[in-house]
């Protein structure tokens, strides 16, 4: 996709001047009648250091960049309160601005597995970021607002025990990001996992496009076309991100994946992300695409909603200035985020498949 780069700049640029303005009068809680009911955001994130024995972990390479103070600073904690609280505070501050939300009720708090080694143990020198399935399925049962999202490396030894576990015990996903995981979707050694996965129908929820939240990632894995053989078997697969950003044989992975929905029905998408300053653009060209807006689903990419990644502004030109003062006034990022998917076009249906696809029951 072309973009023109200056134009961008400019708007982000303006966008940090005027977003002192609107955040500093911002509310935490707007009407918006008009937004669809019962949404489902279902590509959230939590991490942490280890504290209050949650197993969590970050590599050291990682915990030293200036992405990790980002990233604190995203969640809303800084390494002190997790020291004392524990990591369950990431938990509790989701399940605030959930609660707070006038339009997301709910939303999938995603584990994250490792590397594995050639005995199918956790290899901790080469992961990355480690969330465990039982800190995340404990956490999320303790607010009603969310939801477990499990991960499950294929290589480990006992994958397929692990599936049926975290099945049983509520799981509505499984995901996986290839890149920094060492996972080849396209490996026939791990079709058994495909098959369980279909057995258990659990999706698999995989990041496919460049990866670079990340200390370093093996970019190849995240080839959008090694996702055919899960979907031949049948699983249903939803493709993070639109395979935004990134190539892979000298052809974009969002131009790779395209093809792919004409394809193959189990093959969905979601759209967290796609109003990050370097992704602009990638939505409404999605939106325009016949038959793929009835195969998107929403998602944030929560925490990573925040200045200067993400801003109103940044569409400006793309957007009406109406509407993007209209969403800059919601200082709850759900409702933010929901509100300038809205203007940019996404239509009502996409914030509430989640529910089906995932099969997940209404709430009381």
């Amino acid at each position: 996709m072309k973009r023109n780069r200056i134009a961008d700049l400019r708007v982000y640029l303006l966008s940090a001047c005027l977003s002192c303005g609107y955040y500093s009068n911002a509310f935490s809680r707007q009407d918006n009648a008009a937004a669809p009911a019962s949404i489902i955001d279902m590509h959230v994130h939590t991490a942490g250091i280890g504290a209050g024995g949650s197993g969590c972990f970050v590599a050291p390479a990682l915990r030293d960049s200036y992405k990790f103070a980002w990233y604190l600073r995203a969640f809303g904690v800084s390494r002190e309160e997790l020291e004392v609280g524990g990591d369950a505070i990431v938990f509790q501050r989701i399940a605030d601005h959930i609660n707070d939300s006038a339009t997301v009720h709910q939303a999938v708090v995603l584990a994250m597995d490792g590397v594995i080694n050639a005995d199918g143990e956790l290899d901790r020198q080469r992961t990355q970021v480690y969330v465990p399935n039982d800190f995340v399925r404990s956490e999320t049962a303790r607010h009603q607002g969310l939801l477990f999202g499990a991960s499950v490396n294929p290589h480990r030894q006992d994958s397929l025990v692990i599936l049926e576990e975290v099945a049983a015990a509520g799981a509505v996903l499984v995901k996986w990001i290839p890149a920094i995981m060492a996972i080849d979707p396209a490996d026939r050694v791990i079709i058994p996992f495909y098959e369980k996965l279909l057995e258990l129908g659990l999706p698999l929820l995989v990041h496919v496009g460049q990866e670079r939240s990340f200390s370093g990632a093996d970019d190849q894995l995240g080839d959008p076309v090694r996702l055919k053989l899960a979907l031949d078997i049948g699983v249903t697969v939803i493709a993070a991100h639109i395979g935004t950003t990134g190539k892979n044989h000298g052809e974009g992975n969002f131009e790779r994946l395209l093809p792919l929905f004409e394809q193959y029905e189990n093959l969905y998408t979601d759209i967290s992300s796609l109003t990050q300053i370097n992704k602009l653009g990638y939505l409404q060209q999605a939106l325009k695409v016949p038959g793929l807006p009835e195969r998107m689903l929403f998602g944030s990419d929560w925490p990573l909603q925040f200045f200067p990644l993400v801003s109103p502004w940044y569409q400006l030109g793309r957007v009406g200035i109406g509407e993007i003062r209209a969403a800059g006034k919601f200082k709850n990022q759900w409702d933010r985020d929901v509100a300038l998917k809205r203007a940019i076009g996404v239509p009502d249906d996409v914030f509430t498949r989640a529910r089906a696809v995932l099969r997940i029951t209404s709430p009381d």
